[in-house]
């Protein structure tokens, strides 16, 4: 098993683990408990962002800094760790196949076209984030009679190396970032009444 295999599995595991741990607390003989779903959203937020943010700066920098392994963009082929985007992307992948919570990250200019926004609540979300970048951009949706609640994060540029990166990547359209800029977004998205 890879090192990266186990750190998306620790990932997944807290996203997983908290969710049973809600629901068992609702099970219990106990008071019946509710949580908004803006608290849902940013609880899930504030452990993603300190995932990528460690992994980041004590991980990917470290490694690279003691020249022991590089990430990379094509991280399975070369051998090297994956780049933070690719770690989220991945952990995103894990947390949908076992929980109804799904997040990606999303950017007005993506070096992937893929995580470029999708619909005009992705564009406004990001367009709010970038001017105020403490609040996140919220709404709901209905898909297939079934209701969901979003909520877009300032994903912001945490070390140098997320700057050096993007402002050297050949695919990428905006390459004047500097350490602490809004590069985009983490939209979350959670079942709101099923």
């Amino acid at each position: 098993m890879t090192y990266g295999k186990l750190v998306w599995g620790a990932v997944a595991l807290v996203l997983v683990g908290a969710s049973s741990i809600m629901l068992r607390a609702a099970e219990t003989s106990g008071p019946s408990v509710s949580i908004p779903l803006d608290m849902v959203a940013d609880y899930v937020h504030a452990v993603i962002q300190a995932d990528r943010e460690i992994y980041t700066k004590n991980v990917v920098e470290r490694m690279q800094a003691k020249g022991i392994v590089v990430a990379s963009e094509n991280w399975q082929e070369k051998n090297t760790l994956p780049l933070p985007a690719q770690f989220l992307m991945d952990s995103a992948h894990l947390v949908a196949r076992r929980s109804n919570i799904r997040y990606r990250l999303l950017s007005l200019w993506p070096i992937n076209a893929r995580n470029g926004p999708a619909t005009e609540f992705e564009r406004a979300g990001l367009a709010a984030v970038l001017t105020q970048p403490d609040r996140p951009y919220t709404g709901f949706f209905e898909s297939g009679q079934k209701w969901y609640y979003q909520a877009i994060y300032a994903d912001r540029a945490v070390s140098q190396t997320c700057v050096g990166c993007h402002n050297a990547h050949p695919d990428s359209p905006k390459r004047d970032f500097r350490q602490n800029d809004v590069m985009g977004g983490i939209m979350i998205t959670i079942p709101a009444r099923q």
